[in-house]
């Protein structure tokens, strides 16, 4: 695949996750806060907002690990939001998120992906609660591999 090919079907592709309008008004949304109320301070905000999608969209009960994976792929796919894989560490649970949506405004990106990955992070957590997971359980990000593939750790501190 020459380069060419691979970046018109990384546009393409980016362009599915990306629906005009409503990921603009979305981006917008993010960014605003984010500089009305700062990065950090924001957090807790997007946190609770990506728990309160995990209740809104339950997961399935899970027997096993690659059911677990299934069970999160299966939503992140009808959310056009990626695909996950899940291995066990010595440190935990990771979970490697691959093809975030990525924001078209360059500029933004690294704003709207930092903000994504702490959405991420409440739904992920609230998942892995529901799950059987305790509350003192942590997830985090722990690994930026680019804007659009990124690793979180799930684990006891």
């Amino acid at each position: 695949m020459t380069d060419n090919t691979a970046s018109a079907a990384l546009a393409w592709f980016q362009q599915q996750q990306t629906p005009a309008g409503w990921f603009d008004l979305l981006t917008i949304m993010v960014d605003g806060m984010v500089r009305n109320a700062g990065e950090v301070e924001s957090q807790p905000f997007l946190h609770q907002m990506g728990q309160r999608l995990g209740d809104a969209w339950p997961l399935p009960e899970s027997e096993t690990l690659g059911q677990l994976e299934e069970n999160i792929n299966r939503f992140l796919t009808l959310f056009q939001w990626g695909v996950i894989t899940l291995h066990t560490a010595e440190n935990g649970l990771m979970i490697r998120h691959q093809a975030l949506p990525v924001g078209r405004d360059a500029e933004q990106q690294m704003r709207w992906c930092n903000a994504f990955c702490t959405i991420l992070e409440g739904l992920y957590s609230r998942w892995l609660q529901a799950q059987g997971g305790g509350e003192h359980v942590m997830l985090q990000r722990e690994q930026l591999y680019s804007i659009s593939d990124v690793q979180f750790r799930y684990y006891h501190p």
